[in-house]
């Protein structure tokens, strides 16, 4: 028997991989766990010599077990291919005493396309698998790169559709034209009058809502995830932390063995969650560095083990991490309270209702591996131009965060190799980017600017950037946050 998933929520029925990824979310609102880890399937030293796809594999189908191991090859090989514009998929570049990974090289330049451009493919496999002749809709809310992400995996894609609603006053101008000018038959986009963690929970609602849900299936309908939520998601994050270990070895930056700490900029928790998980495998990893922006609810949360949502909601440069409810903690919740749960499902009901909860003392002995810091929009800013002035290097605002807390965190004397996830392209923030190296760069077109970051930077424009130069707008409809299940309705004529 592989590994089965189970609700962060309850003692329910135990589902296989595909059934997890079919659904998204538990029926009872939980999230679902693996009820075990699997062990690294090779050493160490193995993975050195392993490419993105190789390394892909062994580790997902230990995750996906009853997937085959042509369903997942072809998974797999349909998705890391052309859509990258480099083979190695994540490279690893050395800057300010650390490895940025850049997880940005896929076809919409932020690191969501690293696993959104297999989960349609795991996603309609799934769905033969378990003989479902439904629609299926995957319904998402984004707070700036997962809509994109999403939209380009599953555009066209035959026996879905996809509706991303995004904060309409919450994101970028690159990322809000990556949306409005996406393609496909099959795609909707809907802009809310409200910020990332009304339009998520307003998703999440109609996840627990029976009388849709069977509304929807007597029109041949069924709804599913392509947030970080779903456990397809999660699972082919794993993969980039496993294989940026196995480069350094491959380079003789580090010994087989040697710990390795890993430096997250963090909004719903989903990217470093899949580092712990590839600890939970074995993979030596030293500190886990959860890195947050103005929006500091993570920070406060490792520091007192009270996580509080009722604060104020700041719209930062980095609009990725404006998050105050982050849906993956929930996870590692469960993991901590010794996958109970009851507990689990006591403290997500606190948070719903009096907004807020504190973890037990046992609990906050399990954080140990995790180190929290957060930067302000002013260090942000002075990451950004120091790395570039001395490296030539430019980061965007969401990797300056995590540079900027983990330059504060090596003060304390911890040496160990660290490698900063490098989440997005700096081209899909260009006007913060730009005014932060030098605030004479300013002009009232976006595009200006990407040019000026060109001729800086002597890096290429993404190609993802040149298709929304002149691109159509095809997507303008918005609704207050309290008409999203209105809309979802208006738009399946349902």
């Amino acid at each position: 028997m592989g590994i089965m998933y189970k609700s962060t929520r309850s003692s329910g029925t135990e589902v296989t991989a595909s059934q997890a990824i079919l659904k998204g979310l538990a029926d009872d609102g939980g999230l679902y766990v693996p009820v075990s880890f699997p062990n690294l399937p090779v050493s160490v030293d193995e993975l050195a010599g392993l490419s993105y796809r190789e390394t892909a594999y062994i580790i997902m189908k230990e995750f996906l077990s009853d997937f085959t191991e042509e369903e997942l090859k072809k998974c797999i090989d349909s998705a890391y291919d052309d859509k990258f514009d480099t083979k190695e998929i994540a490279p690893l570049h050395k800057a300010d005493g650390a490895y940025f990974l850049e997880l940005f090289h896929g076809a919409t330049i932020a690191f969501k396309d690293m696993a959104l451009s297999i989960l349609p493919h795991l996603l309609t496999t799934a769905a033969k698998k378990n003989n479902v002749n439904n629609k299926i809709i995957i319904l998402t809310a984004t707070s700036g790169d997962t809509g994109k992400a999403a939209l380009a995996g599953f555009a066209d894609v035959e026996g879905t559709g996809i509706i991303v609603f995004y904060p309409k006053h919450g994101v970028s101008q690159v990322q809000e034209r990556q949306m409005i000018t996406q393609k496909g038959s099959n795609t909707y986009v809907v802009g809310i009058e409200g910020n990332f963690d009304d339009a998520q929970t307003g998703v999440k609602d109609m996840f627990n809502d029976r009388e849709l849900a069977a509304l929807m299936d007597e029109k041949g309908y069924q709804f599913s995830s392509a947030n970080s939520i779903n456990i397809g998601r999660l699972v082919p994050q794993i993969v980039y932390y496993v294989y940026s270990y196995g480069r350094l070895v491959n380079d003789g930056e580090i010994k087989a063995g040697e710990p390795v700490n890993f430096v997250v900029p963090t909004g719903n928790f989903g990217n470093i969650l899949a580092a712990y998980y590839a600890k939970k495998m074995g993979l030596p990893v030293g500190k886990l560095i959860c890195a947050s922006n103005e929006n500091k609810v993570l920070f406060d949360f490792f520091k007192s083990g009270t996580y509080d949502r009722k604060r104020e909601f700041i719209l930062t440069s980095s609009p990725s991490m404006d998050i105050l409810i982050s849906s993956n903690l929930e996870r590692l919740i469960y993991h901590i309270a010794g996958n109970d749960w009851a507990k689990t499902k006591e403290l997500m009901e606190m948070l719903a209702v009096e907004g807020s909860y504190s973890i037990t003392d046992d609990m906050k002995r399990e954080l140990d591996i995790f180190e929290g810091g957060y930067a302000t929009e002013n260090e942000t800013a002075e990451t950004i131009r120091r790395i570039y002035k001395q490296d030539g290097y430019v980061i965007d605002t969401h990797t300056a965060v995590a540079a900027d807390v983990y330059d504060k965190y090596k003060k304390g004397g911890d040496t160990a190799t660290t490698v900063i996830a490098s989440t997005a392209s700096p081209y899909k923030f260009t006007r913060s980017v730009m005014t932060a190296i030098d605030k004479s760069y300013d002009s009232p077109d976006d595009f200006e600017l990407i040019d000026k970051l060109c001729e800086i930077s002597k890096v290429s424009i993404p190609q993802a950037i040149e298709d929304i130069r002149s691109a159509e707008v095809l997507h303008d409809r918005v609704c207050d946050k309290t008409e999203m299940k209105e809309t979802v309705m208006d738009i399946l004529c349902i």
